[in-house]
């Protein structure tokens, strides 16, 4: 967990901040090579969903969320949960992105898209104090797999990297226009969001920890 926690937080450190078309944080080397050794090999099949609307709510049951009872059963998910939970960590979260993190909860969740996964343009919720999403693909096709980004007319104006191991963090907001173009994914697109969401978010049974809230020193 302090590996975990000091190499996350040297990432945050080094973010290289941009504000077009809105605020974010682009990182490299988010987490220890194992840890996203382990996060791959987790014996979690993709959901084999087929063509999709462009949002994910429409298939939650199939969504993997970082849960209790993934904690228990997989020993590298409990590592980066207790990790990510740390007051240092939710502080230095609080001081880069300007936001209230004390008494926020955590949102994990590992997501595998396979072809025919796409996302509409959307912004987040609010209730998201953050977005962080961290790539975890490869592949010959991979560099193509990075999120697009929209202005505030949803005008696509560009895409993240997708550089494995890489990450991106922003804030909900008006204008954080972002999804997924329709485009063939070969092989599997596998990514990890991190959120820490407020106090009222009501589906607890996404939450890492429901029954801990964040503290920050």
């Amino acid at each position: 967990m302090e590996d975990i926690a000091q190499h996350f937080m040297r990432a945050v450190r080094q973010s290289e901040r941009g504000d077009w078309p809105y605020r974010h944080w682009k990182l490299r080397d988010v987490l220890p090579l194992d840890v996203c050794t382990g996060i791959l090999t987790l014996p979690i099949a993709p959901p084999m969903l087929g063509l999709t609307d462009g949002t994910r709510n429409t298939y939650n049951d199939s969504r993997c969320f970082i849960t209790p009872a993934l904690r228990r059963k997989y020993p590298g998910c409990e590592a980066l949960a207790q990790a990510l939970q740390r007051p240092d960590v939710a502080a230095l979260m609080a001081e880069i992105c300007d936001i209230q993190a004390n008494g926020s909860y955590l949102r994990m969740e590992y997501i595998q898209d396979l072809d025919g996964a796409w996302l509409e343009p959307h912004r987040d919720i609010k209730e998201k104090l953050f977005s962080m999403v961290i790539y975890l693909f490869l592949g010959p096709d991979a560099a193509e797999w990075g999120t697009d980004i929209y202005d505030a007319d949803k005008r696509w104006v560009g895409q993240s990297s997708g550089e494995f191991n890489s990450g991106t963090i922003f804030i909900a907001g008006p204008a954080t226009w972002h999804g997924f173009d329709p485009r063939p994914i070969v092989g599997v697109r596998r990514l990890m969001e991190i959120n820490y969401v407020s106090a009222d978010w009501r589906d607890r049974q996404q939450l890492a920890m429901p029954e801990a809230a964040i503290q920050v020193w």
